[in-house]
């Protein structure tokens, strides 16, 4: 399939490497990129005030701190929009089709949120500083990966990043979830010049059918232009 929308999450605090990455991604293939903005941990979390001593100093002390968690959201919010509109202006000079947007949740929605996006796309871009994050990765890379049903192209730190890579590696287990992977990375696999069919203990898979192991997926990909070995 062709990729005319992918979907990048980024934190607030992070640098401009993973945006870099998708948006050389986005004008390698032409497509809108859509960028979501988490905002601080900090301010993702509604802990409870600390224990106070009760009577006067407690009534004093909690609304005390409630006043500083609103005004600590209030100057993330502005720093967020802020933010926000410097990535939107940095992108739109790249002449790219692409939107920015922010949403405060609370860390076990985090997953929800980047699924809901992610639906939306054609491809999920997750970079290094998002990959490196230990707030932020787990429940955006779960999120996107096992609930959406879409692609996840995982860049690390440092890697060079493609949608057009010379050699593929396709782990093949004839089950449903491979066989959409491979479904939607058919333009990759058939522009490649090497692809490779993993199977680890295929003879369990198989199930005594078909001839050899692999051959039905292979001979698949190769009626789609692909260059497979087994």
């Amino acid at each position: 399939m062709e990729f005319k929308s992918i979907f990048s999450v980024t934190g607030a605090d992070h640098s401009d490497e993973d945006l870099t990455t998708a948006a050389g991604l986005c004008a390698e293939v032409g497509a809108h990129l859509s960028v979501l903005i988490i905002p601080p941990p900090l301010l993702l979390m509604s802990s409870p005030p600390p224990e106070w001593n009760t009577g006067r100093a407690q009534a004093i002390a909690v609304p005390n701190y409630r006043f500083q968690q609103i005004e600590k959201f209030s100057q993330d919010v502005t720093r967020m929009e802020r933010r926000s509109a410097d990535i939107l202006k940095r992108l739109k000079a790249m002449s790219l089709s692409c939107d920015v947007d922010t949403d405060y949740c609370d860390p076990a929605s985090l997953g929800e949120v980047a699924r809901q996006r992610a639906l939306c796309a054609d491809l999920t871009i997750v970079g290094g500083d998002l990959l490196n994050d230990e707030t932020l990765g787990p429940p955006v890379v779960n999120g996107c990966l096992f609930d959406s049903g879409k692609p996840v192209l995982i860049v690390p730190k440092g890697a060079k990043a493609t949608l057009s890579p010379r050699r593929v590696l396709v782990g093949w287990d004839s089950r449903v979830e491979a066989s959409r992977a491979v479904r939607e990375a058919l333009s990759i696999l058939s522009a490649a010049k090497e692809v490779c069919v993993a199977m680890v203990d295929p003879k369990a898979q198989n199930n005594g059918k078909g001839a050899q192991s692999g051959a039905d997926i292979a001979a698949y990909l190769t009626r789609h232009g692909a260059r497979v070995s087994v």
